[in-house]
């Protein structure tokens, strides 16, 4: 028996149901049968008083008359308990019977419910009830059933990409210092710079990977988790803080930089909100076009404080923006934009989210793109 599997033990729901439902039928039954025993005796025994010394022919006895009424209820009980066992036995059956037969009927599709469970593994994942016929609690549990399932192949389709693609991302940097280590290794003239050339080769392919394995992590520690740290924050306090990393990259590409950041109070963790603008800025600055520009608002209201970044850049269809928040999606085509892991708005996202909050991306005209973030404002 596997762990965490536990035996079934003693009758199953349906002999319960109706094992309950004969017995509170046989219970009825009988209170009922021995009203009539107790009430016949007591109507049939309540005869004319008769003369003292007569006698009266019962069933071909003679019977004095002071034994009549006891006498008459006797037989009255009897013949009543004769035809009321009977009766009492046919409906005690009968009742057993269309509990059984109902029971069955009622919890089929539980069965149902339990046949695909036990079939399911994660290639059988597309397997549906769809359960028909009236839409009772029953056909509620069974779309309720459906519906998570329609969740788990959903969560296993996207990790089994995830995984997928991280695989690819790492083998990169992987196959890199494996060729650099193998090609100096083999040269038995290699001098003192081409070590340091290979060593350099293998500390940027090294960093590569660490970044990734650091987004990862990030990626699994909000992607649908709570939050462990909430306090007041100032997205626009978190802008200033986060443009400080990607300054000297704006600089060298030549980028305008415009900042209208008005106070935004928001709560949360200030380790992740920096991180959500640290990643929209550097989306901003990598995406971009030498010479190109770049805004960045924020504001608030009464409901949401927002934080949006716009940059001019390549252009990018309508119908990829959605995809751009998908893991190890980059702008015009995956895996091709300089630096970065493809894990920058997958982190926005999930962060986002674990905050309460939403966010949305659309194309820029000419080319760019803008990405909003909306949070709950601070109370």
């Amino acid at each position: 028996m596997r762990a965490g599997v536990r035996t079934r033990r003693g009758p199953g729901l349906r002999a319960r149901i109706t094992l309950l439902a004969t017995g509170l039928v046989a219970a009825v039954s009988g209170l009922l049968l021995w009203l009539g025993w107790l009430l016949v005796g007591r109507v049939v025994g309540a005869v004319p008083q008769l003369p003292a010394g007569a006698t009266v022919r019962v069933r071909g006895v003679d019977v004095d008359a002071g034994q009549l009424g006891a006498a008459l209820r006797d037989g009255a009980r009897a013949q009543v308990l004769q035809a009321g066992s009977i009766a009492f036995l046919c409906v005690v059956a009968a009742a057993a019977i269309l509990a059984w037969t109902i029971t069955g009927r009622v919890l089929r599709p539980l069965h149902e419910v339990t046949g695909t469970a036990r079939q399911l593994s994660a290639e059988s994942l597309d397997e549906r009830l769809n359960l028909g016929g009236p839409r009772d609690e029953v056909a509620e549990l069974a779309d309720t059933f459906d519906g998570m399932l329609d969740r788990l192949q959903a969560a296993f389709d996207a990790q089994r990409r995830f995984v997928a693609n991280a695989s690819h991302e790492l083998r990169t940097p992987l196959s890199v210092i494996r060729t650099e280590l193998e090609v100096t290794l083999s040269d038995p003239t290699a001098d003192v710079a081409e070590l340091r050339r290979m060593a350099e080769v293998v500390r940027s392919a090294a960093s590569r990977a660490e970044r990734l394995v650091g987004a990862l992590l990030l990626l699994a520690r909000t992607d649908g988790a709570g939050l462990g740290v909430r306090e007041p924050v100032d997205l626009s306090n978190v802008v200033t803080t986060a443009w400080q990393a990607v300054r000297a990259e704006a600089k060298d590409r030549k980028v305008r930089v415009s900042l209208h950041t008005k106070p935004a109070p928001a709560v949360g963790d200030p380790a992740l909100l920096e991180r959500v603008a640290g990643n929209l800025l550097e989306n901003a600055v990598r995406h971009n076009v030498d010479g190109g520009w770049i805004e960045v608002d924020t504001d608030s209201g009464p409901e949401w404080t927002e934080l949006r970044v716009s940059s001019s850049g390549t252009e990018v269809g309508a119908e990829r923006v959605a995809d751009l928040f998908e893991p190890f999606r980059r702008g015009a085509a995956d895996r091709t934009a300089r630096g970065g892991s493809g894990l920058g708005l997958s982190i926005v996202r999930a962060v986002v989210v674990a905050h309460g909050g939403w966010v949305h991306a659309t194309p820029v005209p000419g080319g760019g793109l803008t990405v909003t973030v909306q949070l709950p404002a601070a109370p």
